[in-house]
């Protein structure tokens, strides 16, 4: 079979019997386009010609060319979907992508804010005593506190809140639920939230609502962080994550125990915690050449 037939095979069982999305779609046939044009010049135009020696010198081609690690991984990826297909429909027999190793990411470690910097979340005077002031201060420090996801918290009902148990039922990826304890200040920052958004906007199921009473969205999270953080943090980056961030490399420099943190953040694994080690390594590494008279010594 020509590989540009086998191309227009792969692309419309996607399209029709997958039913992926159209954008989905056209990154999966760009990327086996691309395949296609480089190997034109090699006059590999069979599938039968096709080998894992052409699969990787179209990788290290757009790697020479500059591009990131990340985007020649999604390219190998959309390749591999497609010979996946192949070889399941009778089409190709061996397994070319056994003989390719994708490139290697650089793992760049979580952004945190410090501690002297999530401090100002309870200055009073940062925060307006107005119903959107009070909203705002309670929604950066239960994104400290807690540790959520700005999606999880935008999606908080007031029936997520247990203040007798001083636990928040949060809602996470792929619908998976989690307890995460609350300490009883902010347990009360909460209530007298409740009531005053019950005087300004009236009875609401969602607990963060705008002034007009309507669901705040995520997009509304990220930016009420930027508006409050962007001034206070020399953070490289400031963002709603970077509280979750925050939360994890605080605790684990407090001594806080590795495994429950992965089930408070909600991590399928504990690799993906495990970050946070790293973080906090390069922290005192980084404290240690500041502060230590010894390490200054030429």
């Amino acid at each position: 079979m020509k590989i540009a037939e086998a191309i227009v095979r792969f692309v419309d069982y996607i399209a029709v019997e997958r039913r992926m999305a159209a954008g989905t779609v056209r990154n999966y046939e760009g990327d086996l386009r691309d395949l296609q044009a480089y190997l034109l010049p090699l006059e590999v135009t069979e599938l039968g010609d096709l080998s894992a020696r052409d699969i990787r010198g179209w990788q290290m081609e757009h790697l020479g060319a500059g591009e990131a690690a990340g985007t020649v991984r999604r390219r190998l990826s959309s390749v591999s979907s497609w010979l996946r297909w192949l070889r399941r429909s009778g089409f190709l027999e061996a397994d070319l992508m056994a003989k390719v190793s994708p490139p290697r990411q650089p793992k760049h470690l979580p952004v945190f804010f410090k501690e002297s910097e999530t401090e100002h979340l309870y200055d009073e005077g940062l925060f307006g005593s107005d119903f959107t002031g009070r909203r705002d201060a309670l929604m950066l420090r239960m994104l400290y506190e807690t540790g959520m996801r700005r999606s999880e918290l935008a999606a908080l009902r007031e029936g997520s809140v247990d203040l007798g148990a001083l636990t928040i039922k949060v809602l996470g990826k792929r619908n998976k639920e989690r307890l995460v304890p609350i300490e009883i200040e902010l347990a009360h920052n909460i209530s007298d939230y409740i009531a005053l958004k019950r005087q300004t906007v009236g009875e609401t199921e969602w607990l963060f609502v705008s002034a007009k009473g309507k669901p705040v969205s995520a997009a509304m999270v990220y930016n009420i962080v930027r508006k409050y953080m962007a001034g206070l943090s020399n953070a490289d980056r400031v963002s709603p994550h970077v509280f979750r961030h925050s939360f994890a490399t605080h605790i684990l420099a407090e001594g806080g125990n590795i495994q429950a943190i992965k089930e408070l953040l909600g991590h399928e694994n504990l690799a993906t915690t495990e970050v946070y080690t790293h973080v906090t390594r390069e922290h005192l590494k980084e404290e240690y050449k500041h502060a230590h008279p010894r390490s200054r010594r030429k």
